[in-house]
């Protein structure tokens, strides 16, 4: 059991949209990434995520609406539902999902990170 400093954590973490793993519990996977720019619109077949922000504002756009997340706010994008993460400036957040999740979910591109770093 150790304690993990999130500002000192995302202090290691240089590119955007790459996201490190910071801990695992129950067979899921606890991330942090920085956002900036866009992300592409993608789904995950068979996997929930939480998307919590820690510093910035990222927004999580859907088909029919988009959801604005500031720093202490989460949300859960269900398993297949289409979405795409954007942020206007750099943003700090944390996602909580199952192991077995890929960020690119249904798509294979230049964001894909198959092998992520422990941090």
């Amino acid at each position: 059991m150790e304690k993990i400093n999130l500002k000192d954590k995302f202090n290691l973490i240089t590119d955007f949209w790459s996201p490190a793993l910071i801990g695992e519990l129950n067979d899921q996977a606890v991330k942090i990434a920085k956002f900036k720019g866009e992300f592409p619109m993608h789904h995950h077949e068979n996997e929930d995520e939480l998307f919590l922000v820690i510093k910035g504002k990222c927004f999580l756009e859907t088909e029919n609406k988009t959801v604005e997340l500031n720093v202490g706010e989460m949300c859960i994008v269900p398993k297949g539902m289409a979405h795409r993460p954007y942020s206007t400036e750099e943003a700090h957040v944390l996602m909580f999902e199952p192991l077995s999740t890929i960020n690119t979910g249904n798509i294979e591109n230049e964001y894909t990170k198959r092998d992520l770093k422990k941090i």
